[in-house]
């Protein structure tokens, strides 16, 4: 099965060993939650975001590319490349005191992950979810698509733990599962959402490729709805006050596609369709570096200033 395709333009602290990574592929199997937890947090005003170098973010697409190197080329679904890649970030996460979760789905005769990180604290009602997918397709290693947002969302989920982050809203970190194949893996997780749940996810955000060659526009997310549209409003803001050009496009075509089918407003971004989408040659070389920092700092100031507070009221 193909993927939907993914958006394109209209016209107009240090990674951890990787020997540590294999060895939670065990703990990924078991998927069973972790007992890292972190000190609570109590919400507080707003605080000045964190900005990270290329430094903080490239070490974990090179990870990502060891990874891929000693597995056949790829981190698919339903292969050890894909274990090993979420037992490497859960890894990072647990260090860092967030909750993990790794919750199971089955597609195609093999068994899916998703890697679900809570920190500590913040309303319970009103979620902040921000989410990439892990996995490549069976041709490449995927370093660009989607090893790129996956590190952006690791990166910031890491800056709120060392800044000891002490949100309104509660904030949830995700790496899905199969997206290169359907949307499997997201879908299964918002299907898996009671009502309740459902309800008190205020707002999805979804990072796929963040750190293609030649941007010459950062492609927001809006899908139409309020608290979307507040949100894609955010990101233009940011990248606007740095000079930076952005582009509004709908909600199709990656994990967003799941959160809205459910009526969950959601935003994001990606830096578009790279030169070597879903082929061997999308490795370290795909991604410019540059780029790659410039949409981390992005979502870590986003999350900063959408964490700060919640709104009175939950979502219908």
């Amino acid at each position: 099965m193909k993927p939907s395709p993914k958006p394109s333009p209209k016209p107009s602290s240090r990674p951890l060993s990787l020997a540590a990574g294999v060895l939670g592929v065990a703990l990924v199997l078991s998927a069973v939650p972790s007992a890292a937890t972190a000190a609570t947090a109590v919400p507080s005003g707003p605080a000045t975001a964190p900005t990270v170098a290329e430094e903080d973010v490239m070490p974990h697409l090179r990870a990502l590319q060891r990874i891929a190197d000693r597995n056949g080329g790829n981190r698919a679904h339903g292969t050890r490349g894909y274990a090993e890649s979420l037992a490497y970030v859960r890894h990072a996460l647990d260090r860092a005191g967030f909750r993990t979760e790794v919750r199971r789905f089955s597609h195609d005769g093999a068994t899916g992950y998703n890697l679900i990180a809570d920190w500590p604290g913040g309303d319970p009602n009103h979620v902040l979810l921000s989410g990439a997918h892990l996995d490549s397709v069976k041709q490449g290693p995927g370093i660009n698509d989607n090893g790129s947002g996956s590190a952006t969302v690791l990166t910031t989920a890491l800056q709120v733990a060392k800044a000891r982050l002490k949100p309104a809203r509660h904030l949830r970190f995700a790496w899905w599962g199969a997206e290169e194949v359907g949307l499997v893996g997201s879908a299964d997780y918002v299907r898996g959402l009671s009502d309740a749940d459902r309800k008190a996810v205020d707002l999805y955000l979804n990072f796929d490729q963040t750190g293609s060659r030649n941007t010459q526009q950062w492609l927001v997310v809006k899908d139409g709805q309020q608290a979307d549209s507040a949100a894609g409003q955010v990101f233009e803001s940011w990248f606007a006050a740095r000079g930076l050009a952005t582009f509004d496009i709908g909600v199709g075509g990656s994990d967003n596609e799941s959160f809205g089918k459910a009526g969950i407003p959601s935003s994001g971004f990606s830096t578009g369709i790279s030169d070597c989408i879903h082929d061997a040659c999308d490795n370290l070389a795909n991604v410019d570096p540059a780029t790659q920092t410039t949409s981390t700092n992005a979502l870590i100031g986003v999350v900063w200033q959408l964490s700060a507070t919640a709104p009175a009221t939950a979502r219908p």
